[in-house]
């Protein structure tokens, strides 16, 4: 029975939410599966992969065969990393520590480099509030100010209409 690690959708229509299994490779793409690995959200920046790194490592060292994207996913996650490294160690390449830390190497570097683009959305995020904050803070001034200028035209225009209106009553009275 040909085993593949793939992606199950889930979901609702324009949000896909994904689960990443090991099935066989006859099953429908949303049908039975063997072993549910870990999940996989794509709407989020970056994408939030949850992953279970022992047990995906165990079904490829069973030879279950990745599909394309779960192949990217894997080794986003560092899954393939391990799986070379332990077929290192299998051949007496390597001690099992010496792979251990390479990995422990890789996966902080790995980490370091999806915080650095954390912070770098958050910061722009938080630019682009500021950003708006401040036209808006603008726009309020400009119509606080035509606003202000609109009453001081209407208050000069009704003492102008007020004065000849007292002017003529004395004339009027005078004759």
């Amino acid at each position: 029975m040909p085993v593949k690690i793939r992606l199950q959708r889930h979901g609702k229509k324009g949000k896909p939410f994904y689960w990443i299994v090991a099935a066989d490779a006859r099953s429908k793409r949303d049908g039975k599966f063997l072993d549910k690995i870990g999940t996989y959200n794509p709407n989020t920046n970056p994408a939030t992969i949850d992953l279970n790194l022992d047990s995906a490592v165990q079904w490829l060292h069973n030879g279950a065969q990745p599909t394309d994207t779960a192949r990217a996913i894997l080794s986003y996650k560092g899954v393939l990393l391990k799986h070379h490294l332990d077929g290192g160690v299998r051949k007496g390449a390597l001690t099992q520590e010496q792979a251990d830390a390479k990995l422990a190497t890789w996966l902080e570097e790995k980490t370091g480099k999806v915080d650095v683009k954390k912070d770098g959305l958050s910061k722009a995020q938080a630019d682009a509030k500021a950003k708006a904050f401040k036209a808006e803070q603008d726009a309020n001034a400009k119509r606080i100010a035509a606003q202000a200028e609109a009453l001081k035209a209407e208050e000069v225009a009704a003492t102008e209409e007020e004065a000849p209106a007292v002017e003529e009553n004395n004339e009027e009275t005078e004759a």
